[in-house]
């Protein structure tokens, strides 16, 4: 019995299928017995009757002997169930010591030179544990490399353990971010394969400057026998930023309003509004200061002071209202002051003052004219995206028989950036009403800003270069493929043309002989919608590795396929034109309304890379 050889797991099967026969054979049995042991004899004579008699009495003992053999059955079914279930625990019983004893005898000769060598004699290394860890070495006489540990962001990842004299090197771990990936440990110093290089990290920005982590290169066969491991692939670029017009925050002080003026007799003209307060690039421009208003109590002119306009920043500040006029003889209101465009990107430009109201008791009166609306300014542009990393090159083969390590592949492109929208203009400043005993006409409406440009879309980023392969043994071997080159990325979407500023509309004429309506402003015409970005150029594919003297070259890397180019912007809406505004009593002079603002051109598409 010392040589016999079970395996439990066939007797648990055979345990099965011969339940399941027992089983099928007693039903069968079960079916039969009344068909068997009721018999009807075939007449009514003697003869009959002890036929069926003997058949009756001969089914009734095949019962009996199948009621015994069933039995017999399920004792043998269970001692056959019992017996692999013993085997099964001896088995078990066995193997934990065999695998005791064996790791019993590891840990000794493993001990003196894991303590002066740092690494066993037989056994693979362990692996990396903490971020960025190299593996450990293998077995000096047999065993594998530890895989090296994937980095923290910054941090290269780490190289895969060294083989010792029979077996393959651990694989270099991942890069952390904007990190190389760690080498392929080295093969053994007899027989074995280089380890894979670790793949780079992906670009983040401010880390290492935004640049993409190099591949890992293969480890080496430095042994007699064994391929080359596979270069890491590169880490994919950093995407560009996209154009973001700044947020704004606060006003920058408004200007001092002009001084009113008052006088019995002679001429009076009150003072300008000053210019409202400049802003930095984060503030709106101050609003302009009020013109003064004039009133003359005799047939002198009386004219209102000018609105100042809106100081600068990164939006512009709007203008101040005219001042209002009234004179026993001619009166005419204040200009409105003009809005500022937008400084910065994105800034939207001021609105224009409205211009000052104007009565005269005698002679005419001329309601002041709007200030012009400041125009928007261009969005900003987005950022180009970041060249993807390079991929490892692959690592020697053997020195006597192997094939080189393939090349990795170069990391995608970053993508371009998004442009930003363009400004806004400002609305014109309406005209105000103009009333006299004779003729009374009322301001002209300003014409809107014009809305801002777009901001262009960034180029997408250009794919990392292939690795190369690598070389193969000096005799038997063929040289490993080079990498193939990154994807360009993804050029940036085009921003949209900032919206046209309405024009103003046109003050109401009231004059009890003529009357003249004021002409609304013409809009502000859209801002041009920009180009997407280009896509990114073609990574470069990695060169072939040298083949053996019985041997080929390996193939070179293909290029990479260019990226798309960024979807085109949309050109602004014009603003709207100034209404005209009404004759109301004599002679009645209509206005002209104005005229609305052409809509911004659209981009165009950005060219495949």
């Amino acid at each position: 019995m010392s040589f016999v050889i079970a395996a439990p797991e066939m007797l648990v099967a055979a345990t099965t299928d011969l339940s399941s026969i027992g089983t099928a054979i007693s039903a069968a049995n079960t079916a039969a017995v009344l068909k068997t042991t009721r018999l009807v004899a075939a007449g009514a004579d003697d003869v009959s009757a002890a036929i069926a008699a003997v058949f009756g009495v001969h089914a009734q003992e095949f019962q009996a002997v199948s009621t015994q053999a069933a039995a017999f059955h399920s004792q043998f079914v269970q001692a056959l169930s019992a017996g692999a279930g013993s085997y099964a625990s001896a088995e078990a019983a066995s193997m934990s010591p065999l695998q005791t004893a064996v790791q019993d005898v590891l840990n000794v000769v493993n001990a003196p030179t894991q303590t002066l060598l740092g690494r066993p004699l037989i056994g693979n290394g362990a692996d990396g544990t903490l971020p960025g860890q190299s593996g450990g070495a293998g077995g000096l006489l047999f065993g594998n490399g530890g895989n090296g540990a994937a980095g923290n962001a910054g941090q290269p990842g780490g190289g895969g353990g060294a083989a010792g004299l029979l077996g393959n090197g651990g694989a270099g771990g991942q890069g952390g971010a904007g990190a190389a990936g760690g080498a392929g440990g080295a093969g053994g110093i007899l027989q074995g394969n280089g380890g894979a290089g670790g793949a780079g990290g992906a670009a983040m920005a401010g880390i290492n400057g935004g640049i993409a982590g190099h591949g890992g290169n293969g480890g080496a066969a430095i042994g007699l026998f064994g391929d080359g491991g596979a270069g890491g692939p590169g880490g994919a670029g950093l995407a560009g930023a996209n154009g973001v017009n700044p947020t704004f925050n606060g006003t920058a002080a408004a200007g001092s309003n002009g001084a009113d003026l008052s006088v019995s007799t002679g001429p009076a003209t009150a003072g300008a509004g000053a210019p409202g307060g400049n802003g930095g690039p984060d503030t709106i421009g101050g609003t302009g200061g009020a013109g003064g208003s004039a009133f003359v109590n005799n047939p002198s002119d009386a004219t209102g002071g000018a609105g100042g306009n809106g100081g600068s920043g990164g939006a512009g500040g709007n203008g101040g209202a005219g001042g209002n006029a009234t004179s026993g003889g001619t009166a005419a209101g204040g200009a409105g002051g003009n809005g500022t465009g937008g400084g910065t990107p994105g800034g939207a430009g001021g609105a224009g003052g409205l211009g000052g109201s104007a009565t005269a008791a005698g002679g005419s009166a001329l309601g002041g004219a709007g200030g012009l609306g400041g125009n928007g300014a261009a969005g900003a542009a987005g950022g180009a995206g970041g060249l993807g990393g390079a991929g490892g090159d692959g690592g020697h083969g053997g020195i006597l028989a192997g094939n080189g390590g393939a090349g990795g592949n170069g990391g995608v492109g970053g993508n371009g950036g998004a442009g930003g929208n363009g400004g806004a203009g400002g609305g014109g400043g309406g005209g105000t009403m103009g009333k006299a005993t004779v003729t009374g006409q009322g301001g002209a409406g300003a014409d809107g800003g014009s809305g801002g440009a777009a901001g262009s879309g960034g180029t997408g980023g250009t794919g990392g270069p292939g690795g190369n392969g690598g070389a193969a043994s000096s005799m038997f071997g063929s040289g490993g493929a080079g990498g193939i080159g990154g994807i360009g990325g993804v050029g940036g979407g085009g921003g949209n043309g900032g919206v046209g500023g309405d024009g103003g509309g046109g003050g109401n004429g009231d004059g009890f002989v003529t009357s003249i309506a004021g002409s609304g402003g013409i809009g502000g015409g859209g801002g041009a919608g920009s180009d997407g970005g280009a896509g990114g150029g073609v990574g470069s594919g990695g060169a072939g590795g040298a083949g053996g003297f019985f041997g080929e070259t390996g193939i070179g890397g293909g290029a990479g396929t260019g990226g798309n180019g960024g979807g085109a912007g949309s050109g602004g809406s014009g603003g709207s034109g100034g209404a005209a505004g009404q004759a109301i009593n004599g002679t009645l002079v209509p206005g002209t309304p104005g005229v609305g603002g052409a809509a911004g051109a659209d981009g165009t598409a950005g060219p495949q890379g």
